[in-house]
Parts: C-alpha cells; sequence; structure tokens
C-alpha cells in the first residue's frame, strides 16, 4: 500500500480521536523537593554537587532554613541540576535513580563527603561516587545503568541549559525566588532577609 499525504493525515485523525492512555511517570526527570507544595514562597537551588560554595551552603544554611522555613509550611525549596563538570553530572544522574524520597538524603551525603569522592588524590571520582551510592543502598548494576543513560544526561543538560536562559543563572549556588537571582552561599540570616521581602 502507498501512503499519500492524505491517508497519512488521516490516520492520525483516527489516531487522535482514540482514547489516550496514560504513559508512565519518569521518576528519573520529576521534580526534586522539600516542602508543602502550598507554600507562600518557592525557592529554586541551582547547584553543582562538585561545588565546594554549594556544599557549604548545604551543611551550614540549609539545615537553618528548613527549621525556620521549610518546616513550618512558608517555603517550598525546589532542587535543580546545574552541573559544572563531568563529575557532577554523573554524581547527578546516579541521585536521579534514587526513589524521589531519598534524593535529598544523598545530595546530603555527597555534599558532605565531597573532599573524598571529588578532590582525592588519586582517586577517580566514579569510584569514589560508586561507594557513596552502595552506601546509600543502590546495587552495582543500577549505578551502571544511571551513569551510561544518554537520555537523562541529556535531559540534564537541556535542564540546565533553561535554567542558564531563563535565569541568567552562570555560577553555583544561585537561588531564584519571586523570579529574581541570588547568588552564592549565603547564611541563614541573609537568606532568610530575602525570604521575608
Amino acid at each position: 500500500m502507498q501512503f499519500t499525504r492524505r491517508s497519512l493525515l488521516s490516520v492520525a485523525l483516527v489516531g487522535a480521536t482514540a482514547p489516550a492512555f496514560a504513559e508512565p511517570v519518569d521518576t528519573r526527570k520529576t521534580e526534586r523537593s522539600i516542602g508543602s507544595p502550598s507554600a507562600g514562597k518557592t525557592v529554586i537551588e541551582c547547584f553543582s554537587l562538585t561545588c565546594p560554595h554549594c556544599a557549604a551552603f548545604t551543611q551550614g544554611t540549609l539545615p537553618e532554613l528548613k527549621a525556620r522555613w521549610i518546616e513550618r509550611g512558608k517555603v517550598r525549596w525546589v532542587f535543580r541540576d546545574f552541573p559544572g563538570d563531568r563529575a557532577a553530572l554523573q554524581a547527578a544522574m546516579v541521585a536521579r535513580y534514587l526513589p524521589p524520597e531519598r534524593y535529598e538524603p544523598f545530595i546530603d551525603a555527597l555534599f558532605a563527603s565531597q573532599d573524598r569522592w571529588v578532590f582525592a588524590t588519586g582517586g577517580d571520582p566514579l569510584d569514589e561516587l560508586w561507594k557513596t551510592a552502595n552506601r546509600a543502598g543502590m546495587a552495582r548494576a543500577t549505578f551502571d545503568q544511571a551513569v551510561a543513560d544518554i537520555d537523562l544526561r541529556d535531559w540534564i543538560i537541556r535542564q540546565a541549559m533553561d535554567t542558564e536562559s531563563r535565569w541568567h543563572v552562570d555560577a553555583t549556588p544561585s537561588f531564584v525566588v519571586d523570579g529574581k537571582v541570588f547568588v552564592g552561599a549565603m547564611s541563614a540570616d541573609e537568606f532568610g532577609a530575602i525570604l521575608a521581602n
């Protein structure tokens, strides 16, 4: 049978009237956030897992912001991958292979052990990343699948490019609050002043 433009169009129209089936949700690409969805403010944190300033913020400031703002239902915190190098990209890919509820604790563990898995002299960041993922309960086969996932890699890169073009983010950590970008590992009081406005 020969397909003409008209026959293809009729097939497309028939397909359009057929019942739609919901596609399964790809949890690798779902939003990672903490806090109430109905919070008055949303903060988008753009971070790189190999950035020392991001690690300092996560370990020093974020716990206080959680206690003051996030756990009280005032702020929803959205994590946005903005990898600065290959190791950060691979770590982001591995983190997204964990169940969403285990994402934030894993990110915290990566930041807490950043000196060991990123900056270890003579070490391979991927080997050290595997050790952290294994401690988080990830099987080796899942880890290997995560770091080889080209679709996920490209999606994270596209998200980072979108972040860069939409908000002109070019450094980490950067935070988008009410459409405005704030840069740097601020103290809890400095960040609280932004949230209070």
